[in-house]
């Protein structure tokens, strides 16, 4: 058993170190605080390698592993907490889906403006009555002719306002079993969005409404019967989630105690205030917790999809103790924490919004308890 990263790991932690520093750090602020997508840093991420990681290298991509993703995410969210949501959409996710499960030729038409930076897929799973209980979910799938027509509408679809193809969740039948994914382009005709609207951390979505939407055969990326599958590739998008979330708490982290290094009140530091240092400790087995248990999660997938009992653990872990180093950060800093000239409240709002995002934190620990108990318990009404 080895705790510690392997010297090409290392490696490749410093050079995106080195990159985010060079390229990343002038502008984290206004990037922060800026509604569109940062197509510059994902041009540049790309020419780097950054974006396609886990992709194998037939298909374009590094032919890396998830441990990989999950360090340059920590490395850039350490300078620039918002250009980690590009290293997010450019290996995790609905691009792991794609890349996983599509045929040769969907790879050849669909793959590479997603890795050399100009392209962006977005999965559109929610609906309005379809949330926690994705099995819910209405839109359909109708034959027609070799194709489907696709009608019904989604919500809650991060960077829908940016996206150039959508992984639409569809149901072609009933049941679970009924349920696939197919790959809908911007600009198709019957295809509309509603208004857009923003979330507390930032972020915009807006609904996407489907109107017989024609879906030729070769855009079914998963047919009938995928529901599993695209759930297991949703495990990876919880993976990013995770390793989000502990960086962004880690920088609130690294802020707060660099200010509590040189700021004094009555005469002394901060840190010499035994309330704070233990705020200090606290934090920090926290987030040493925290990444282990994410550590885990990704190593453990090297030879797939990772498992979905850790991958509730770390989730859990990794999304209460951003948010809680992020709030304790804020305390610490005091108003200047608390202003916008700061990158900590932006880290707090954002935390927050991934105990929610790719599962709710309760929805994973009824997930942990069956684990635990060896025995599904299931949330719907007796009929």
């Amino acid at each position: 058993m080895d705790f510690d990263l392997t010297d090409d790991q290392k490696s490749f932690r410093e050079s995106v170190r080195g990159f985010a520093q060079r390229e990343l750090a002038a502008g984290a602020l206004e990037r922060a605080h800026s509604s569109d997508y940062p197509w510059d840093v994902a041009k540049k991420m790309a020419s780097l390698g950054l974006i396609g990681l886990t992709v194998d290298e037939e298909d374009g991509g590094g032919g890396g592993s998830l441990m990989d993703a999950v360090i340059a995410i920590e490395e850039i969210a350490a300078v620039c907490p918002r250009s980690a949501d590009v290293v997010q959409a450019g290996n995790f996710g609905a691009l792991r889906v794609l890349a996983n499960f599509a045929n040769p030729e969907q790879k050849k038409r669909f793959l590479p403006p997603l890795l050399d930076g100009s392209g962006l897929i977005c999965v559109a799973m929610t609906e309005p009555g379809a949330g926690s209980a994705v099995t819910e979910l209405t839109t359909t799938a109708t034959p027609d002719g070799e194709g489907f027509r696709i009608s019904g509408s989604k919500i809650f679809t991060t960077h829908g306002l940016h996206a150039s193809v959508f992984l639409v969740y569809v149901r072609f039948g009933p049941g679970i079993d009924g349920i696939g994914s197919v790959l809908i382009e911007r600009g198709a005709e019957g295809l509309s969005f509603g208004a857009p609207a923003t979330f507390l951390g930032g972020e915009d979505w807006n609904p996407l409404y489907f109107d017989e939407v024609y879906v030729p055969a070769e855009n079914v990326l998963l047919g009938p019967g995928g529901f599993k599958k695209q759930i297991n590739g949703f495990n990876v998008e919880r993976i990013g989630n995770s390793a989000r979330a502990l960086a962004l708490g880690r920088y609130s982290y690294e802020l707060a105690r660099e200010h509590a290094l040189v700021r004094e009140q009555f005469g002394r530091p901060l840190c010499e205030f035994q309330g704070l240092q233990w705020k200090f400790a606290d934090m920090k087995i926290k987030l040493d917790a925290a990444q282990l248990l994410l550590y885990r999660a990704a190593v453990d997938a090297e030879n797939g999809f990772p498992s979905a009992e850790q991958t509730a653990i770390a989730k859990v872990m990794c999304n209460r103790t951003g948010f809680d180093v992020a709030n304790e950060s804020l305390q610490v800093l005091g108003g200047m924490g608390y202003s916008d000239e700061m990158l900590v409240e932006y880290c707090l709002r954002r935390t927050r919004g991934w105990m929610i995002a790719g599962g709710t934190i309760e929805m994973l620990l009824n997930r942990i308890a069956e684990s635990v108990f060896d025995r599904r318990f299931s949330q719907r009404a007796t009929r």
